[in-house]
């Protein structure tokens, strides 16, 4: 059997244009995630929470292809939520405020009895330190506008100004906190490249 790539299954979701922002329908869907708090650039749970969700991502992958070979799937990649307390303090000149949540989606055939035997067998192997700080649940995001960020993000502003334009420009306000996908590997690919979806729930 092909690995399933839900990158292609799920292409409205995961490959929004970079001219022009659109509107989605996010569906519900299950997730490892993370909450925490603090500059990501500087904050050391930020950077423990990315391994441990990608360690037990990937033990989840592998766990299912073990008991059917016939399952193969690629790990979908690294998200984020992002806001503050007060929102009107969020802003990139100061991110000492900021909270986060940081997740991986996971297909639709993983349960909480795989989550809950994955998170053991990472313990047990590995224990990255915010192994215990990982829940798997639902989330619905509903409608949302998003737009295909292409550089680093330390220049996002105007693609976010963009989205938020749009989004009045459909007589509609933003709701819910702002939320990036992140599609390239940073470590292995120029930050001109890096390819970030960033996308705002509306009503």
């Amino acid at each position: 059997m092909a690995k399933i790539d839900y990158k292609k299954e799920l292409k409205h979701l995961y490959r929004p244009p970079a001219a022009k922002a659109e509107i989605v329908d996010v569906p519900q869907m299950n997730f490892a995630m993370i909450d925490g708090a603090g500059d990501p650039n500087t904050t050391q749970a930020f950077q423990e929470a990315i391994d441990a969700l990608y360690g037990l991502s990937y033990t989840l992958k592998f766990m299912v292809k073990k008991g059917d070979p016939e399952i193969d799937y690629g790990v979908l990649p690294l998200e984020g939520l992002w806001w503050a307390e007060d929102m009107a303090q969020f802003s990139t000149e100061n991110k000492e405020n900021w909270k986060w949540t940081l997740m991986i989606m996971q297909p639709e055939f993983i349960t909480v009895k795989l989550f809950t035997e994955a998170v053991k067998q990472v313990g047990e192997k590995k224990n990255p330190a915010a192994l215990q700080k990982i829940r798997f649940e639902s989330f619905t995001e509903g409608k949302a506008a998003q737009i295909m960020h292409i550089g680093p993000f330390s220049e996002e502003g105007p693609t976010i100004k963009k989205l938020h334009d749009f989004i009045k420009a459909e007589g509609c306000r933003l709701s819910g906190k702002h939320h990036e996908i992140y599609l390239s590997d940073i470590r292995r690919s120029a930050p001109e490249k890096w390819k970030t979806i960033i996308r705002q729930p509306m009503r």
